[in-house]
């Protein structure tokens, strides 16, 4: 069958607004590229450009001062995102399977329950309280980081729905043939939500990879800082030391003020975003293919 001349014409603008809509957002993270192998000289006076004006390691050099502490922060980031990651999809699916299910008569009374707690909280301070007199969480800094986000109304919506949609004759089926609740949800409905835990699970590993609230408010020790609080309180403390040597009219020398920012941005964003190529898959998979495969 030919191809009619109005859908080809459709096709070519929409690879044209395609192709113009991935360059741009791909532009922005270029110019950081460039700018963070670039001299700071060249940078504060010329600005960003697509290649460097003046190519300098200085940036990287002066993030890595330190390298102890910046592998210890990538290998504490590393492991709560994993271990994170993992019980946020266990806790939150294994929730949307319970609720939505047809049969269980309390499933709209633990939604509205949970969707009130959204809602309306307790605050921040009584929070904090719990955290740390009742749980300590002050003194599992590891547990501290990954406890207070394994639990998401907002993941539980999206599995339920996408649980929901499945068909109901799989589930009775394998109870005819004698499995239990839990093993129509190990052994049917996770391998049919492949898809949406891959989504799930990459918004939760970038929650956990960009989060550094919870080791503010519960680490004190500096071997257990994730990476984006520790290079958080490297930025903080280069502005400080910025602004008390312009109002004492003292120079900083050759510290790379605006090139370290930019690497810093690769250095914290650049492992999140190798996870994509192979998540994506799962992101335009069909939901039911193996259920009908068989």
């Amino acid at each position: 069958m030919k191809t009619s001349k109005d859908k080809v014409m459709l096709n070519v603008f929409g690879y044209i607004i395609l192709a113009f809509f991935s360059v741009m957002c791909i532009f922005p993270f270029v110019l950081i590229i460039s700018g963070s192998f670039s001299d700071n000289y060249s940078v504060a006076h010329y600005g960003f450009s697509v290649w460097p004006r003046a190519f300098s390691l200085q940036a990287y050099r002066f993030s890595f001062k330190e390298p102890m502490k910046i592998l210890n922060a990538y290998e504490t980031s590393i492991i709560v995102t994993i271990c994170g990651t993992f019980l946020t999809l266990f806790i939150d699916s294994m929730a949307g399977y319970v609720l939505a299910r047809r049969d269980y008569k309390y499933r709209n009374k633990f939604s509205f329950f949970f969707f009130f707690t959204t809602i309306f909280n307790g605050g921040l301070v009584p929070w904090y309280i719990m955290c740390i007199k009742y749980l300590h969480f002050s003194g599992h800094p590891l547990i501290a980081m990954i406890l207070p986000g394994a639990f998401s109304y907002f993941y539980i919506i999206i599995i339920r729905s996408f649980i929901m949609s499945t068909p109901d004759s799989l589930a009775e089926s394998a109870k005819i043939d004698g499995a239990n609740d839990f093993a129509i949800y190990i052994r049917i409905i996770l391998p049919l939500a492949k898809p949406v835990l891959a989504t799930v699970g990459l918004f939760a590993a970038l929650t956990y990879w960009n989060d550094w609230f919870n080791a503010m408010m519960f680490v004190n020790k500096d071997r257990f800082f994730p990476l984006q609080y520790f290079l958080y309180t490297i930025i903080n403390s280069q502005v400080a030391l910025n602004n008390i040597s312009a109002a004492a009219n003292i120079s900083t020398g050759n510290i790379p003020t605006d090139t370290f920012k930019l690497a810093v941005t690769i250095i914290t964003t650049g492992p999140i975003v190798l996870l994509y190529p192979f998540l994506q898959k799962y992101f335009i998979k069909g939901m039911l293919v193996g259920a009908v495969k068989g």
